[in-house]
């Protein structure tokens, strides 16, 4: 094994050199690129925030504009996953999370300079939602990357953590804007502060902060994974041996399953705060937004944890089972003609669905690498391939696969805002919105059993 940066020797599931030196390296690179990815994660929800407060400063967006601005972060981020989640291979784990990560300070300078301007475009708000994608996209590189430092026996965990603490920059973010706004931290550097008149009060805010904060903690990252993440010889692989992957069902079942999981939590942390403030205008939600996303981070390891020790399947399966029970509890609390509707019954239901998404991310994560190493495995007795080769090729396919149904699952981010936006311009409610999520829920129950969670599945896990 080299000393440097590249490795040319890796044996995670040989336990003499797990022991010797391959946990230490693992976990070093795994508390590295868990703040790269809580960086990332929180570029990607700063809009969430920010467009609660521009139209306060001068911004003349309507609900549908200001509902796309938070829902494009998403879209962009969705697709820039299905690229990002082969660069790990093609490219090295240690390169590209430097890359990645340093690109993030190109929506966070953008957008702090651009709020400053009441009459910036909306053209040009846009292209920088779309740039804001890029924190996004890390997601997928970041956990294929991770899939390949720790044996089949700690996946659950070692994913687990990076996701769900990665998934923690979400709260992380919705808490600290609203607190950097109201001060001018960065002096002459950070800009002059906007005012607004409130109750016949006059009010000074520095938008610009929610995007400016995360710059410096963004060079630090990116120089700590250079200097401190490695690059696995073992991981190469080309995009053509990757792309076996689109040839196998389980990787597009997964998405389906991904996009009600990981979906469901990108997509509620991206459109929460906005739909709260259509449902219950009087409530100001921004002091406490961040809770659904932060305790939906928190218990995403548990997910994996539990499906180590009981299978994947079987946790994915009650996840989904309790999300429709969730739905129906927070549309019995919605206003409607005859009520103003409850919003506490309303913000604890949803808080529910916040806690069984992020357990569900981990669960269903943690269902890819069992998948396709037994498909692996599978293929190596009918090829005559060794033991040896099936591990290495399933371990490929399932970094690739993450990586990629990642990607898939992330455009929850966009469909469920767009949602819950077409919602309330059709119908003005939000109540037809949450009945597809209903539906689509049940389809991910049933999907669940039939292929993953019967005894007599094609699938087992």
């Amino acid at each position: 094994m080299s000393s440097s940066a590249v490795i040319s020797r890796w044996e995670p599931e040989n336990q003499a050199f797990w022991q010797q030196s391959g946990e230490q390296i693992a976990k070093r690179n795994l508390w590295i690129s868990i703040p790269c990815l809580l960086l990332a994660f929180s570029v990607s929800i700063m809009w969430s925030i920010v467009v609660l407060k521009m139209p306060l400063i001068g911004f003349q967006y309507s609900k549908d504009q200001l509902f796309l601005l938070t829902a494009l972060p998403m879209l962009s981020g969705a697709t820039l996953r299905i690229f990002y989640s082969f660069m790990p291979s093609i490219l090295g784990g240690r390169k590209w999370t430097t890359i990645s990560t340093a690109s993030l300070l190109i929506p966070a300078i953008w957008l702090g300079m651009a709020v400053q301007d009441a009459t910036t475009p909306f053209s040009v708000m846009l292209v920088i939602a779309l740039l804001t994608g890029l924190g996004s996209g890390n997601f997928a590189s970041s956990m294929a990357n991770i899939a390949y430092f720790f044996p089949k026996s700690q996946k659950g965990y070692a994913n687990g953590m990076n996701a769900g603490l990665g998934n923690l920059g979400v709260s992380v973010a919705q808490f600290v804007m609203p607190l950097v706004i109201t001060g001018g931290m960065f002096a002459a550097f950070g800009g002059d502060a906007q005012t607004y008149t409130k109750d016949g009060v006059e009010h000074q805010i520095w938008l610009q902060n929610a995007a400016f904060i995360w710059v410096p903690f963004i060079i630090a990252s990116s120089v700590a994974a250079w200097f401190g993440m490695n690059d696995l010889s073992s991981a190469k692989a080309s995009f053509s041996e990757q792309a076996v992957i689109f040839r196998r069902k389980d990787n597009w079942l997964m998405c389906w399953l991904y996009l009600g999981t990981f979906g469901s939590f990108i997509g509620f942390s991206s459109g929460f705060a906005l739909l709260s403030k259509t449902q219950f205008p009087n409530i100001d939600v921004t002091s406490f937004v961040f809770i659904g996303p932060l305790i939906g981070a928190l218990v995403r390891p548990m997910g994996g944890w539990v499906s180590d020790k009981i299978g994947g399947a079987r946790v994915t399966a009650g996840i989904f089972a309790g999300m429709i029970v969730a739905v129906i509890a927070v549309l019995s609390f919605l206003p409607d003609a005859g009520s103003a509707g409850n919003f506490w019954g309303f913000f604890i239901s949803f808080q529910f669905l916040f806690v069984l998404a992020g357990i569900g991310n981990g669960s269903t994560y943690r269902m890819i690498p069992t998948i396709f190493l037994t498909t692996a495995q599978r293929e190596a007795k009918q090829r005559g391939i060794s033991a040896t080769e099936a591990e290495h090729n399933g371990t490929r396919e399932s970094a690739a696969a993450g990586g990629f149904i990642s990607a898939i699952g992330a455009y929850g981010g966009f469909l469920i805002p767009q949602l819950f936006g077409f919602s309330m311009k059709t119908t003005g409610a939000a109540e037809t919105a949450l009945y597809v999520l209903m539906v689509f829920y049940v389809s991910c129950l049933l999907l669940t059993l039939w292929r993953y969670a019967r005894k007599s599945s094609a699938m087992p896990c």
